[in-house]
């Protein structure tokens, strides 16, 4: 491509200050935010499904487990499909197949056919997160390609605090079955400002669906040691913090703190944090290194899971905003390194680092279950520290190998 081809190319793609720009990113704020509200949704509902169906806290981390075991398996398909399918058409189907399952999920009084209906969700919401971020790779100038990312990480963030917030609310007012219909409601709604708002794509070119090179490209990064390790941190990283997500609901409930499922959904407001120190460590990263940073950010996360055993409702909340922060600002730059160490098949990589971050939601969130119920909210901190130990031993030696 020659430099006047390049130079148009660049001028008909999305920049800040137009009205496609506005469009463009409301319609990704909004498919983040309802991504994420879907799929967190039932985190703090998980004691109420204990004792609506009759199953321990083991069981119902299922209903969170198995939507990411299968949003991580077909994370890998979503966007080559997506590169037949078209990406504009594969998002807002996605989404709107995941708002319907989420009302169809409010109906079901079988504890089996709920959890069909949650692993069925976590295959349709696989058609958004790498697909809305191959989108805005294609559509956006380079110099408007920061913040719209930032802005699809605020929604993605926002997301997943009112997914938990707005839930624990409408539970207490009404019951669980109208907050996950409230939930679907709304990503239909998001679902409408994504098919209305979204402009087509203008850098898209339809490619028939080849398995073999998608494979190829998989193959590639898994032979790069430092993406492996990345990969492995990000199975470590995600276990941990969801882990602490999935049963800090029953401590809380109970006694000495008895709090209400309001108040636990407001606890879940330090979200917002994680949201702003995303940012914050990614520009940090940018100064001292990603090597440097990362022992960092997972120290952070350790001491918030001490914290989390005070006996002080305070002490606790602080803990997990420290978790947050941390978590959210591993994430950045964990993600930000596999993009910088892919510099061909990035969007491969980025699938490959979304399914062991998946995985490790699906795996270590219910093997969770088993420590709480060995030895309640001590043995669950006790297997997070061990987790974010070996991700902290992993930040190292990708340090040692970086210097």
């Amino acid at each position: 491509m020659d430099s006047r081809a390049a130079a148009d190319q660049a001028a008909s793609r999305i920049e800040h200050g137009t009205a496609a720009f506005v469009r463009t990113n409301c319609a990704i704020f909004a498919s983040g935010l309802a991504t994420f509200a879907l799929l967190y949704c039932v985190q703090p509902l998980m004691p109420v499904l204990s004792d609506t169906f009759h199953v321990g806290a083991t069981g119902a981390s299922l209903s969170l487990s198995l939507t990411t075991a299968f949003l991580a398996v077909s994370i890998l398909i979503a966007g080559a499909l997506s590169e037949t399918w078209g990406r504009k058409p594969m998002m807002v189907g996605s989404l709107l197949l995941s708002s319907m399952l989420t009302l169809v999920s409010a109906s079901l009084h079988h504890w089996e056919s709920f959890l069909v209906a949650r692993a069925l969700m976590g295959i349709a919401l696989s058609g958004l997160p790498a697909v809305a971020m191959a989108y805005v790779a294609e559509e956006m100038h380079p110099r408007s390609l920061g913040l719209a990312m930032g802005l699809y990480v605020a929604g993605s963030g926002l997301g997943g605090m009112a997914g938990r917030l707005l839930v624990g609310v409408i539970t207490d007012l009404s019951d669980w079955r109208m907050a996950l219909v409230s939930m679907g409601l709304m990503g239909l709604a998001c679902a409408a400002i994504l098919w209305r708002c979204l402009p087509a794509s203008r850098h898209f070119v339809a490619r028939p669906l080849r398995f073999k090179p998608l494979f190829q490209t998989y193959a590639g990064h898994l032979r790069s040691a430092t993406l492996r390790w990345l990969f492995v941190i990000s199975f470590l990283l995600m276990g941990s913090f969801v882990t602490l997500y999935n049963y800090v609901g029953y401590k809380l409930a109970a006694p000495p703190f008895s709090l209400t499922h309001t108040q636990i959904g407001l606890v879940f407001s330090v979200y917002l944090c994680g949201v702003v120190s995303s940012a914050c460590m990614g520009s940090v990263s940018q100064r001292i290194g990603r090597p440097r940073m990362l022992p960092i950010t997972f120290a952070v996360m350790l001491v918030g899971a001490l914290l989390t055993c005070a006996g002080s409702v305070w002490a606790v909340v602080l803990g997990i905003a420290l978790i947050t922060i941390g978590f959210f600002g591993t994430h950045a730059v964990a993600s930000a390194w596999v993009s910088a160490q892919a510099p061909v098949g990035r969007a491969q990589a980025a699938s490959l680092y979304l399914f062991t971050y998946y995985l490790g939601s699906s795996v270590v969130g219910s093997l969770g279950g088993v420590f709480w119920t060995w030895s309640g909210w001590p043995g669950v901190v006790a297997m997070i520290v061990v987790l974010l130990l070996a991700g902290m031993a992993v930040a190292w030696r990708l340090k040692g190998q970086a210097t």
